[in-house]
């Protein structure tokens, strides 16, 4: 059959079916459906097959869409599962959390006036009905090496990492501080987004090609670091970005404040059975402020909708197209009853013993007289304050001190980043040799899909520095 290349004009762009906001918000589970095996087929046709195909070009993996769209198109499932996971070690993660609309949807060149090809949720379908068919990543052929590398750290660059090295007959060795794999993905993303048997899947299949774990493990307390590097032939320090940004203004010790992460974390482990009530940070029936404009901020949120708060209230300092989160993400939120107050600027957490409310300055932009750029300012006298019981300040992360790095001369920068350039050697090798870092502890907290790209690529290297 010829294809016509004109599927765009007869056949809308069509999400999954989603759950209503009255319905969804009554609980942590995923928000989004699949597709039917005919939907996926008339979404993928959709694709225009670009001789530039600026969505991979827009992809940190450099994922094969065009390709793997017209295999879906086909019925080929398991043949695009196959090729989706050779770019991409967690593709059925990146279909659920990855903000497409900032990267390969965004490029699309249908995206302006037809709608973009629907590619996260076509990307999701492909694994989990690959899955559903029995389908799993072929084992490694090669023969083991007998060589070893310790990755600390199990989220998105250290799983990226152990796929590559176990494909390429290097054991990895993967310690992680928590009880799961996943890092933020299990325990920072709320479950009505990434649900957390995805992760566990992800797992028994990354054990069943020969990865090992283990979890429960914390770097410096419960294992030395000079452990790892003696006993392993190189060392991947993926341990992300843990430390939280403080927003630097009075009251923010006061009871009733959170941090975004911890809050964040204690939702999931609750959820995950691993709390019980009395530790859980349950905001129900009271007023919550969330101060932030990124992904994390939207979590917060709509964790927040979700525990049943009164009211949940959104503060960003500049207006809503300069936000650095996903934009379908804060129409989520909108969704579900969250409300955004623009241009309001944190000044004051008020309260005595504990939160009464928080006190902003509303902000404009101005256009400089010298350079015409526009410059963001508090409005004089505009202050007000909103009342809250709870607040909590989603201002991003930043990396932790790791002092058992100290007797190693690995480099950091002034915000604690590893650096880790490789020089002339081997990209993502530190100062030392045989210890490769990678993710957000060197570049930063980022996307998951680049921490993937940091991780796959990090293993690359080490294969070349053990085979040297």
């Amino acid at each position: 059959m010829t294809r016509k290349n004109f599927e765009f004009l007869e056949v809308r762009r069509e999400a999954p079916k989603e759950r209503w906001a009255p319905e969804r918000i009554e609980d942590f589970n995923e928000i989004q459906g699949n597709y039917s095996e005919n939907k996926a087929k008339l979404q993928a046709s959709r694709c225009l097959d670009c001789g530039n195909p600026y969505c991979q070009f827009q992809c940190p993996v450099q994922n094969y869409i065009p390709q793997w769209l017209k295999l879906v198109q086909q019925g080929r499932i398991l043949e695009a599962a196959e090729l989706s996971h050779q770019t991409n070690s967690l593709p059925e993660i990146c279909g659920r959390v990855c903000p497409q609309d900032r990267l390969c949807e965004g490029s699309c060149t249908l995206d302006d006036d037809f709608g973009a090809v629907n590619i996260g949720a076509i990307e999701k379908y492909i694994t989990d009905t690959a899955f559903e068919m029995g389908w799993e990543p072929q084992k490694p052929s090669i023969k083991p090496t007998g060589k070893t590398v310790a990755i600390i750290g199990a989220g998105p660059a250290g799983l990226a990492c152990a796929d590559i090295l176990i494909q390429n007959g290097i054991t990895p060795i993967v310690y992680d501080r928590y009880p799961q794999i996943g890092g933020l993905l299990s325990f920072g993303i709320p479950s009505f987004k990434l649900e957390k048997e995805v992760v566990e899947k992800r797992r028994k299949i990354l054990e069943g090609m020969g990865v090992i774990f283990k979890l429960n493990t914390d770097i410096g307390r419960d294992i030395a670091f000079d452990d790892l590097y003696q006993n392993h032939d190189a060392v991947f320090i993926a341990v992300g970005t843990y430390n939280k940004v403080k927003a630097s203004i009075p009251g923010e010790n006061l009871a009733g404040v959170y941090q975004a992460l911890d809050y964040l974390t204690n939702n999931n482990y609750y959820q995950m059975g691993l709390v019980d009530k009395k530790a859980h940070h349950n905001f129900y029936f009271e007023r919550v402020v969330i101060l932030g404009g990124g992904d994390t901020a939207m979590d917060c949120s709509r964790t927040a909708i979700r525990q049943e708060a009164s009211s949940v209230y959104c503060a960003y300092r500049r207006h809503e197209k300069a936000m650095p989160g996903s934009y379908r993400e804060v129409y989520k939120a909108k969704e579900e009853g969250v409300k955004f107050l623009w241009h309001h600027q944190p000044i004051e957490i008020i309260g005595k013993d504990k939160v009464e409310g928080v006190k902003f300055a509303k902000t404009e932009l101005v256009q400089q007289e010298n350079t015409g750029k526009m410059e963001l300012k508090v409005i004089e006298d505009s202050e007000i304050i909103i009342p809250a019981e709870r607040v909590v300040i989603a201002f991003g992360f930043k990396p932790n001190a790791l002092s058992w790095l100290n007797d190693y001369q690995v480099k950091t920068d002034q915000s604690g980043r590893i650096i880790a350039k490789g020089a002339n050697k081997h990209p993502f090798q530190t100062s030392d040799d045989k210890i490769f870092a990678g993710g957000d502890i060197r570049r930063g907290a980022d996307l998951v899909v680049t921490a993937i790209f940091e991780g796959r690529s990090a293993a690359k290297s080490i294969l070349n520095y053990l085979s040297a």
